[in-house]
C-alpha cells in the first residue's frame, strides 16, 4: 500500500503528452525504488493555471505539497527525489529541500498534517 500520492494536474494547458509524464514519473519512481511506496494518480486542476503544469504531494497525516511551473518529464527524477526526501521526513515537512532539486524553486504552498484533537 502507498505511504503517499503525487498528483498531475491533469488540466493544466499547453502542449504536452500526459502519458510520456506518467511514463517519466513512474519510471523515476521506479529508479528510486519507490514504486510501492508512492501512487501516481492524476487530478484536474490544483489552481496553478497561471504556471502549469502543478503537481501535489500527500499522505495521510503528512503535510502536503503543491508545486507549479513543473517540466514533468524533464524534472521526474526530481519528483522521485522530492517523494524520497518526502517519505524520510518527519510529518513529511521537509526542512532540507536541495536534495529535491529543481523541484524545490517550484514549491508554491506547503501545507502542515491535519493532527486529529
Amino acid at each position: 500500500m502507498a505511504q503517499a500520492r503525487i498528483l498531475i494536474c491533469s488540466s493544466c494547458s499547453g502542449t504536452r503528452d500526459r502519458d510520456a509524464e506518467r511514463q517519466a514519473v513512474s519510471e523515476a519512481l521506479s529508479r528510486a525504488g519507490l514504486e510501492d511506496s508512492i501512487e501516481l494518480a492524476e487530478h484536474a486542476c490544483f489552481n496553478g493555471c497561471q504556471d502549469p503544469v502543478a503537481l501535489a504531494l500527500q499522505g495521510g497525516g503528512m503535510a502536503s505539497y503543491v508545486f507549479s511551473g513543473v517540466d514533468v518529464v524533464a524534472d521526474a527524477d526530481d519528483v522521485a527525489a522530492t517523494c524520497r526526501t518526502y517519505l524520510d521526513s518527519p510529518a513529511g515537512w521537509i526542512e532540507d529541500a536541495r536534495p529535491c532539486g529543481r523541484l524545490r524553486l517550484c514549491l508554491r504552498t506547503r501545507i502542515p498534517a491535519l493532527q486529529s484533537t
